[in-house]
């Protein structure tokens, strides 16, 4: 078990200026251990060999024409997290790309080259057709994104850093922009060196619920009585609060839920509604993604667009029961912690087809190695015996008298 003390605020400290409302700050002073979850990070350690395939992947697929020589590849390797060579990546993955020889200019040598095999591009066909399918969920998304941030407008530079925590297509800022100007303006220029901005057009009601608000709604019309939006609060086994930490926890719990849709540019940074309201953000955006975790520095890069604190990583500390902080692989990653049952994703995003399909495409390339190395041992173990029978046939050499 890996333990480790974060100190985190929450003592009721008057404000020598009275603020508005009766409007208290909270300060830090109580001790929250961080404890080790293995079951979540055993999912994160799950997608590695994952990752690194559709790392790879991209790389070959934002070439021209979609091929790169495998000495290219293997200068890219530190890049790319590779810790074996380009080659032999190819090898253990035969349903990715296949092997051809080319020259790299008209008159030089022919040297290894590697594409897409037609698995491969059957794969992202499949791809294009679940996007499609789900075109309206990603629009949701989308606005989503924009109606929770303070001036209805993210650059366009990090939401296509985000694209693939939330299952954006490669080609969503220029299509679906095209395709629904009622949802989205872009401003600025898309390719090139300016800086490209993404502005909500008009605000939906229909999109305007967060995921406990609507979890509520359900709740309600299934018993008859009426749910208050709340979060749902699960420690992880053999977690323990000090009874100041359990007392500040439920008493804010009370605390009205501040929808992450609602203006808050009233609200004082330090105030308890906005810790209430940034919880609700936090929530909402992992909600949104396809894994229901995001690694803490992608979320930090939105800081000025929801109105979050420098020091916005404590919250995933202070609220454990509804967040994870995972430390796997040296990067912070934030987890939600409903979406889970021990290390499976039990919430599942439709746009999560497309990965299974493309692990399917590994598993099937694995298991074909592993098949193809089994008949190589079996065929030299078969010469073996063949050569130890012949030679046990031969005539002993006899010794002169």
């Amino acid at each position: 078990m890996v333990f480790r003390n974060l100190t985190i605020s929450y003592k009721l400290i008057k404000n020598p200026k009275p603020l508005p409302n009766h409007q208290t700050r909270w300060i830090s002073s109580l001790k929250v251990v961080w404890k080790k979850d293995t079951k979540l990070d055993e999912a994160i350690e799950q997608d590695k060999r994952y990752n690194l395939c559709a790392r790879v992947v991209k790389e070959v697929l934002n070439e021209p024409g979609q091929v790169i020589s495998l000495r290219y590849l293997e200068k890219r390797r530190e890049r790319l997290r590779l810790n074996f060579k380009a080659k032999s990546f190819v090898e253990m993955n035969p349903s990715l790309f296949e092997i051809y020889y080319d020259r790299i200019k008209p008159k030089s040598d022919l040297v290894q080259f590697i594409r897409p095999t037609p698995r491969l591009r059957g794969f992202l066909d499949e791809e294009e057709r679940i996007y499609s399918e789900n075109e309206m969920l990603i629009v949701a998304k989308l606005c989503k994104l924009l109606m929770m941030s303070k001036d209805k407008v993210i650059s366009g530079e990090k939401l296509v850093h985000v694209k693939r925590d939330f299952g954006f297509p490669n080609d969503f800022l220029v299509k679906l922009v095209k395709k629904y100007p009622n949802y989205f303006r872009l401003t600025g220029l898309v390719d090139g060196d300016g800086k490209s901005f993404l502005e909500l057009v008009d605000w939906n009601p229909n999109f305007a619920k967060s995921v406990i608000e609507l979890r509520a709604e359900e709740e309600t019309v299934r018993t008859g009585v009426r749910v208050r939006p709340n979060f749902d609060v699960k420690l992880p086994s053999g977690f323990f609060l000090r009874k100041e930490m359990r007392e500040w926890s439920r008493d804010w719990l009370e605390e009205e839920y501040i929808s992450p849709y609602e203006d808050v540019s009233h609200l004082d940074q330090a105030s308890k509604e906005m810790e209430k309201r940034t919880v609700g953000v936090f929530h909402e955006l992992l909600s949104l993604s396809l894994l229901k975790r995001v690694p803490v520095p992608i979320l930090g890069k939105f800081c000025d667009e929801f109105r979050f604190s420098n020091a916005f990583s404590s919250v995933f500390t202070r609220h454990s029961g509804i967040f994870y902080l995972s430390l796997k692989g040296g990067i912070k990653t934030a987890v939600l912690r409903e979406a889970y049952k021990d290390e499976v994703l039990v919430d599942r995003d439709p746009l999560l087809a497309i990965k299974e399909k493309f692990l399917g495409l590994l598993e099937e390339g694995w298991q074909e190695r592993k098949d193809r190395l089994k008949k190589q041992r079996e065929q030299v173990e078969k010469d073996r015996e063949i050569l130890l029978a012949a030679k046990s046939k031969e005539p002993e050499e006899r010794l002169c008298d």
